[in-house]
This record gives structure tokens, C-alpha cells and sequence, in this order.
């Protein structure tokens, strides 16, 4: 049997409670359950296959598509589609056995890992867990192409071409 003080001291931190509860949101309470606590996000823990580079935020994008690239399972780029109908990369995947991780970036192991890296802008940050985070390459306006590297890179394919089919001959 519990004594008066005891119940007295019972009934004050049942009220304590209601109060904190009822200051709370519904996300915080749900947060505040044992069960609420138990999943973490994808990615955050650091024991995962791949890790993710963010590209561009999520909130641009309404539906998502993952491809992969080069070897299967090793490079993949997550697609968004956005509201006009336009597909741009919102985050792209590789593969552990592909890359690691010094002092907070990314360097790659493979070739395809990093090609794939050398393309970003700025050299991939650690958010947390596996997740980085980068800028895309920039975008060339259309008036301004064919680029001098565009240029360059057509007349090599052009001479590439010509040696192919002198060797046919």
C-alpha cells in the first residue's frame, strides 16, 4: 500500500506529464514513444551499401528513378521528374567497395567512381552517416555552345573517325 505522499507526489507527475504532452506536437509525441524512436532515416547510420551524393533538394523534384550506370550495382543516379515534366539528378549512389571516405570526402577507387567525382563542382561533403552532399556541373547555356573542350572534343572524334576507316581499307 503507498502512503499519502506518495500518491500526493504520484498525482502531481501525472499532471506534469498531461502538461509536457499537451505542449508537444503530434510529431514530438509520436517522436517521444519508444516505437517512434526505432527507425532511423536510410543513410544515416553508416551501414549501408552505397554512399549517396545530394545533388540538387528534394523538394524540386515529384517523383523519383534509379539507373543504373556503367557495371550494375556499382553507380547509380537517382532521377527526379519536376512539376513541368523536366528530368534533372537529384542525388547519385556508389558503391562502398567503389569509394571511401577521407577526412569528411569522398575519393574514388575505381575509374567509373572517379570520373564520376572529378565531374561534380565542389568535392563531396559529409552531412552525416553515408550522405554527402555536392554541386552539379554548371549548367551551359545553349547560346554559348558548342564550347572550345566541345570543339576540341568533336575534331578528335572526327580524326578517330577517319583513322577507322583507313584502317578498314
Amino acid at each position: 500500500m503507498s502512503s499519502i505522499k506518495q500518491r500526493r507526489v504520484a498525482k502531481k507527475n501525472i499532471k506534469k506529464a498531461q502538461k509536457k504532452w499537451k505542449s508537444m506536437s503530434s510529431r514530438q509525441r509520436a517522436l517521444a514513444q519508444p516505437q517512434g524512436r526505432a527507425r532511423k532515416k536510410p543513410g544515416t547510420t553508416g551501414k549501408g551499401k552505397f554512399y549517396r551524393i545530394i545533388v540538387r533538394p528534394k523538394s524540386e523534384f515529384v517523383s523519383f528513378r534509379n539507373q543504373d550506370i556503367g557495371k550494375k550495382g556499382h553507380l547509380q543516379r537517382l532521377a527526379g521528374r519536376r512539376s513541368s515534366g523536366s528530368w534533372a539528378t537529384h542525388s547519385w549512389l556508389i558503391a562502398k567497395t567503389d569509394a571511401e571516405m577521407k577526412n569528411k570526402t569522398l575519393i574514388g577507387k575505381t575509374k567509373d567512381a572517379r570520373t564520376l567525382l572529378s565531374k561534380l563542382r565542389t568535392k563531396p561533403k559529409r552531412i552525416r552517416g553515408d550522405i554527402f552532399e555536392a554541386k552539379d556541373r554548371k549548367n551551359i547555356p545553349e547560346s554559348s555552345k558548342p564550347t572550345s573542350a566541345m570543339k576540341k572534343a568533336q575534331s578528335k572524334n572526327i580524326l578517330k573517325a577517319i583513322a577507322a576507316r583507313w584502317k578498314k581499307r
